[in-house]
């Protein structure tokens, strides 16, 4: 997720952290900017999905993340992540640290009148078992 782009120059004090081309954005999306405190070992959010895609930025300790179809895996502080929404299941965004607080933001550009996150039943997450990465 890098800016490729020769021809765009920035000042030294701007540095693109994260790109995704060819994003798809629900029409006439609003963008919602949410700050997530977790506190050590929590588990996060259930699993649950997003109406439009999703950018983020771990702001202090360790996100546990888990997409639909990727491997889980630890995101530090000062360090991105992305999902494209709709009907991608994000299984975990837990705090790695045991006794350490980790907070993140993400920006996520919801369709309009939609919630930030839709939890995902249990009967769901049973019918689509085979597309979750094994995990460790």
């Amino acid at each position: 997720m890098s800016d490729e782009n020769p021809e765009l120059r920035l000042p030294p004090t701007v540095q693109i952290l994260a790109s995704v081309p060819g994003t798809t954005i629900p029409e006439n999306a609003v963008a919602k900017t949410v700050l997530i405190t977790l506190p050590g070992g929590d588990a996060g959010s259930p699993p649950h999905r997003h109406s439009g895609p999703a950018f983020g930025y771990v702001v202090k300790g360790e996100m546990i993340f888990e997409l639909e179809g990727e491997p889980q895996r630890v995101i530090k502080a000062g360090e991105t992540f992305w999902e494209p929404g709709a009907d991608v299941i994000h299984y975990q965004g837990a705090n790695n640290l045991p006794d350490g607080e980790t907070a993140y933001l993400a920006t996520i550009l919801s369709a309009p009148g939609q919630p930030v996150l839709t939890v995902v039943s249990p009967e769901e997450l049973e019918a689509r078992r085979d597309r979750r990465a094994p995990r460790l």
